[in-house]
């Protein structure tokens, strides 16, 4: 099932004011939660229920900042990465992992697929939020909200 919550087809890329964030979660309650705390702190939100469509939608918006879940069905949040960092259009937006995966080698192998960094469920809004202002320009998110 692909869902898109958020989604903003009338913009074009690179016409916004506000930090743009892309989930890509395949538990809609994840989802939902990541959306809320995204849209909490004064950014807008591309959210997909899928991988299958979140290259193209990538390449399209060219988000600021790409939110991935590792174990999903079909194409992991793994693949993604290595597809989207080859893309000349995805290949500078940061990238964070969201795993239920613990431990030093997992989080060898996330930061080497092309991560940027990661969190482990469950996490705290507090912990999302952290990372969410460490890679979002937080001048757009302050003057925004």
């Amino acid at each position: 099932m692909e869902s898109s919550y958020g989604f903003m087809a009338a913009e074009k890329p690179h016409s916004r004011q506000q930090p743009l964030v892309m989930v890509v979660e395949d538990n809609e309650d994840n989802l939902l939660l990541m959306g809320y705390v995204i849209e909490s702190i004064g950014c807008r939100l591309i959210s997909q229920g899928s991988s299958s469509s979140a290259v193209s939608i990538a390449k399209e918006y060219q988000p600021d900042l790409i939110v991935l879940d590792i174990l999903m069905p079909g194409i992991s949040g793994i693949d993604l990465i290595y597809t989207l960092k080859k893309e000349p259009l995805t290949c500078t937006i940061p990238a964070i992992a969201v795993t239920a995966l613990s431990g030093v080698e997992e989080y060898h192998r996330i930061l080497s697929a092309g991560f940027d960094d990661y969190i482990s469920k469950p996490y705290s809004i507090d912990n999302l939020e952290a990372l969410l202002y460490r890679y979002l320009p937080t001048h757009l998110i302050r003057d925004s909200a």
